[in-house]
């Protein structure tokens, strides 16, 4: 914990989903082998709904293409903070493969998307005294969601299903607001959400780059969870907290 941390009263604890909140275990995710190599991926459960609307499209060149998607995506939203949301990326996906997105069914995007998430979710774990800590801070503090994802539907079910969604007063996603952390524009949508300053308010997350960098930028105090206790990154901004697991959190409320 950094003993610089200004004793400015909290009012509201915002938290990133994903390596945070939750826990993502690639090793969950559905085994494949394709052309000789094993991969953890959700790629065959879709590309086995894909055969209902393009039964022509190969495995092999159904997983090559989706990797190219992801890695467009990435690119896009690395050099510009722009989300790409999911449906966005499965069009591009189609006309990868030579499939215009306008030629299929209507329902065949949504079918490929709710299958991704059913696979994706069974690699998602949630801490079982992660419930507990945030019914307590929910009795003092406002309790938001920030997460860089590009299918709100996801994010959203994880924390239902956990029984844990309706205590947070907002679930801000990248692809509703169109910007992923760092930039500015999703902390502030979070924050006038929730009805509060950003000096009241104390954001928890995994990554230097995006969530404390992000979160001080917009004029939060920062908690990074750094659960390896990793060295801090050269030339990164230190974060107000330094902590080993979200129960911590406990304790700098109370001296806040």
């Amino acid at each position: 914990m950094s003993a610089t941390a200004a004793a400015v009263p909290f009012q509201a604890v915002l938290f990133d989903l994903f390596d945070t909140l939750v826990l993502f275990e690639r090793d969950r995710l559905p085994e494949l082998v394709v052309d000789g190599k094993t991969m953890r991926s959700t790629a065959g459960h879709l590309h086995t709904a894909l055969q209902a609307y393009a039964p022509q499209v190969a495995l092999a060149d159904f997983v090559g293409a989706l990797g190219w998607s992801w890695q467009e995506a990435e690119r896009i939203r690395s050099s510009t903070h722009r989300e790409v949301a999911a449906p966005e990326r499965f069009q591009t996906l189609f006309r990868r493969l030579g499939i215009e997105p306008s030629t299929l069914p209507p329902e065949a995007i949504p079918t490929l998307l709710a299958t991704h998430m059913r696979e994706l979710s069974r690699a998602v774990v949630f801490p079982g005294h992660h419930r507990a800590l945030l019914e307590a801070l929910r009795r003092h503090h406002r309790l938001a969601v920030v997460s860089n994802f590009d299918y709100t539907p996801t994010a959203r079910f994880v924390l239902e299903r956990e029984g844990v969604a309706d205590l947070f007063d907002t679930i801000v996603v990248s692809d509703a607001v169109g910007w992923r952390k760092p930039a500015p524009a999703i902390f502030t949508h979070a924050l006038e959400a929730l009805g509060v300053s950003a000096a009241h308010a104390l954001f928890v997350g995994d990554r230097v780059d995006l969530d404390v960098a992000g979160a001080q930028a917009s004029g939060m105090r920062a908690a990074w969870i750094n659960r390896a206790g990793e060295t801090l990154p050269e030339g990164a901004s230190a974060p107000e907290f330094d902590i080993r697991d979200l129960a911590e959190l406990a304790e700098i409320l109370r001296a806040g």
